[in-house]
C-alpha cells in the first residue's frame, strides 16, 4: 500500500478520473482507488454525448453545470492530446431530437421552449428538411429539431487519456482496490480501509458511482445513489449511414467515425445485476430500426450494461459531506456522468483548494430536499 496522498479518490470512473486530472493539473498528487479496472462500470456503458451550450443559462444550476462542461470539453480534449498523445474523440457532430407520436411531439415543443429561453441553438425542421440534416431518419418521425452544437467523446479513449495524464503528473491509480470502510475520527476522515490495508488521506473524495451511498452509510451519512441498469447495443455499418446523434426521449443513436453506432439506453431497476437482458436488447433494436430503418442492414456486434448512479432527484450530489471537514462527494450523475464530468471535476478542485466555486453548490448539497428540474426534461440523455 502507498503511504497515502494529498487527496484520495474512491472511484475511477469518468467522474473520479476527471477529478484526479483536475487536481493533478493543480500540482496535487491524487491517489485513485477502484474496485475493478478503471472505468469499467457506468462510464463504460455511456455513449459520450455532450449537451449543447446555453448562451443564457440564467440561474438554473443544472443548465449551468452542463454548459460549463460543454465549454470545457474541447479545452480538455486538446490538453489531453498534447499531454498524452491520445485523441479522446471529441467531435461536434450535431444532433437531431425527434418525436414519433403526439405526446412526444408535445414534450419536444416544451423542450424547445426551454432551449429558446436558455439560448441553446436549435432549428425546428419541416419534414421536407429531415433528409437535409439526417437522411437516415425513417417515415415514422413526425417532428424533429436540429441542435448543431451537440457533441460527443469516445468514453474508452477519454478514460485512457485521463488515467495517463494523472500518472504522468505523479498521481496513482490503483485497480482491484475495493474500499470497505471510511475510518473516521470526529469530523475528519482519517483513512479508507481496503482488503489490502489502510490508506491514509488528507482530503477524501467519494466518486464511487452507485456504490457511493452504501459506502457513506458506514460513515453515518445518508445519500441515495441507487443503481439504474443502462444497457447499450453496438451496431456496425461500414457505409456510415448516420451523420448526427439522434435522440428520442431517453433513447439515442450515436454514430462513430468508423461506422459503429451505439444504441441506448435502457433505465432498469435491476440492482447491481450486470447481465444484459433479452427484453432490453430487443427494445433497443426496435427503437433503432423504427427511427432509422436503414440500420436493419447493420451488423450487431455486442450488448453490455453499466450501473448508473441515481439520486433523489435529477441533480448529482457535489460538495462536502455534512459533519465532515475533509470528505467530499461527487456522485448521483445518473445518465449524465460523461456529460458533467469536467465541470464536476473543476468544482471539486475548487472545493479542495478552498476557492470560491464557479457555480453555487446549494442545489447539489447532499442534504437538499428533492426537487423537479426542467433541465432534466430539456436535456434528456
Amino acid at each position: 500500500m502507498p503511504a497515502g496522498g494529498d487527496v484520495v479518490i474512491v472511484g475511477a470512473g469518468v467522474v473520479g478520473l476527471s477529478i484526479a486530472h483536475a487536481l493533478a493539473s493543480e500540482g496535487l498528487r491524487p491517489v485513485v482507488l477502484d474496485r475493478r479496472a478503471p472505468g469499467r462500470e457506468a462510464s463504460w456503458a455511456g455513449a459520450g454525448m455532450i449537451a449543447p451550450e446555453a448562451e443564457s443559462p440564467g440561474v438554473n444550476p443544472l443548465v449551468r453545470l452542463r454548459t460549463w462542461s460543454a465549454q470545457l470539453y474541447p479545452v480538455w480534449a486538446e490538453r489531453l492530446r498534447q499531454e498524452t498523445g491520445i485523441d479522446v474523440g471529441y467531435r461536434r457532430s450535431g444532433g437531431v431530437d425527434v418525436a414519433l407520436d403526439e405526446p412526444e411531439c408535445n414534450a419536444l415543443v416544451q423542450a424547445a421552449g426551454a432551449w429558446r429561453a436558455w439560448g441553446v441553438v436549435h432549428e425546428r425542421l419541416s419534414p421536407a428538411d429531415f433528409a437535409r440534416v439526417e437522411p437516415a431518419l425513417g417515415p415514422d418521425v413526425r417532428d424533429a429539431y436540429f441542435l448543431p452544437d451537440r457533441a460527443q467523446v469516445r468514453n474508452p479513449w477519454l478514460l485512457r487519456a485521463l488515467a495517463e495524464s494523472v500518472r504522468r503528473k505523479g498521481g496513482s491509480i490503483l485497480a482491484e482496490m475495493r474500499v470497505d470502510r471510511i475510518v473516521r475520527a470526529g469530523t475528519r476522515a482519517l483513512a479508507v480501509e481496503t482488503r489490502q490495508g489502510i490508506l491514509a488521506c488528507g482530503e477524501l473524495v467519494i466518486a464511487a458511482g452507485a456504490w457511493t451511498g452504501p459506502l457513506l452509510e458506514g460513515a453515518g451519512i445518508t445519500l441515495r445513489t441507487p443503481p439504474r441498469r443502462g444497457q447499450i447495443v453496438l451496431l456496425h455499418d461500414p457505409a456510415r449511414p448516420l451523420r448526427r446523434i439522434i435522440e428520442r426521449g431517453h433513447n439515442y443513436l450515436v454514430p462513430r467515425d468508423e461506422g459503429a453506432i451505439l444504441v441506448g439506453a435502457t433505465d432498469e431497476d435491476a440492482g447491481f445485476d450486470p447481465r444484459p437482458s433479452e427484453a432490453g436488447y430487443r427494445a433497443l433494436l426496435e427503437h433503432a430500426y423504427r427511427l432509422c430503418p436503414v440500420l436493419k442492414r447493420a451488423e450487431i456486434l455486442a450488448s453490455w450494461t453499466g450501473p448508473r448512479p441515481g439520486s433523489i432527484d435529477a441533480r448529482p450530489s457535489i460538495g462536502r459531506a455534512p459533519g465532515f471537514e475533509n470528505l467530499i462527494v461527487a456522485s448521483g450523475h445518473h445518465r449524465a456522468g460523461l456529460q458533467l464530468a469536467p465541470a464536476t471535476a473543476e468544482l471539486v478542485a475548487e472545493i479542495v483548494l478552498n476557492r470560491a466555486t464557479s457555480i453555487p453548490l446549494e442545489a447539489f448539497r447532499l442534504d437538499r430536499a428533492p426537487m423537479v428540474d426542467e433541465a432534466s426534461n430539456a436535456f434528456r440523455s
